[in-house]
């Protein structure tokens, strides 16, 4: 059972969603929060697989949240739930730590995917915010990133970074790519060195900035 934070400040968006993961016998809410330092206090407190979090709240948001569990040192993996109305907003919130972002219109299947992708060590881009995301970066609509080492990929580092941003845990992407999972994992410290990125995220950010991906 994956247990589940939801950190949103409207009452009826976490009464929908608890609604909504209540049908999956392998998700259970086991807190909620309406504001980051209400979250950070039920993080300490309940311990969940994976925190839902809204970025736009009152008082405390959901970047000051990832900049206080990074500052704390707690690694919960953070599923951001977006509107999407601010392109540099989202992008801040994954710089600082979130491991993935969808809108608040997925489906239940896509909501559910994205909590297992997480729980299991993985990220999620979602393609149609990526899509914006990056034309976002490339007209600089956001803040660019510092420029890393320049090191090409190979052609199996490009393949094991794409479906990196389909959140693929490492797992899945040995499957696909019938490759032994500590190959994958050698193949990701690479690009992570390549691309001087901190994670997972990040080399997926990256990439895109640097039109890896497109």
């Amino acid at each position: 059972m994956i247990r589940v934070l939801l950190v949103d400040d409207q009452n009826l968006v976490r009464q929908g969603i608890r609604s909504l993961l209540a049908l999956s016998d392998e998700v259970e809410v086991v807190a909620e929060a309406d504001d980051g330092m209400a979250a950070i206090a039920a993080i300490a407190e309940h311990r969940p697989d994976v925190v839902l979090l809204d970025l736009r709240m009152p008082r405390h948001d959901g970047i000051w949240a990832l900049n206080a569990l990074r500052d704390n040192g707690t690694d919960v993996p953070v599923l951001v739930l977006t509107t999407f109305d601010d392109d540099e907003l989202v992008l801040r919130a994954l710089q600082a730590g979130a491991k993935g972002y969808l809108l608040k219109d997925v489906t239940l299947e896509q909501l559910l995917g994205a909590i297992q992708t997480l729980a299991g060590g993985g990220t999620l881009v979602q393609p149609a915010i990526t899509d914006r995301l990056l034309r976002a970066i490339r007209g600089g609509g956001v803040s660019e990133f510092g420029e890393p080492p320049v090191q090409s990929l190979t052609d199996r580092e490009l393949d094991v970074l794409r479906l990196v941003a389909s959140g693929y845990t490492n797992r899945q992407i040995a499957e696909a790519l019938f490759l032994a999972e500590g190959t994958v994992k050698n193949h990701l410290s690479s690009v992570l060195l390549k691309l001087g990125a901190r994670d997972r995220t990040n080399a997926v950010l990256r990439a895109l900035h640097l039109g890896l991906l497109g």
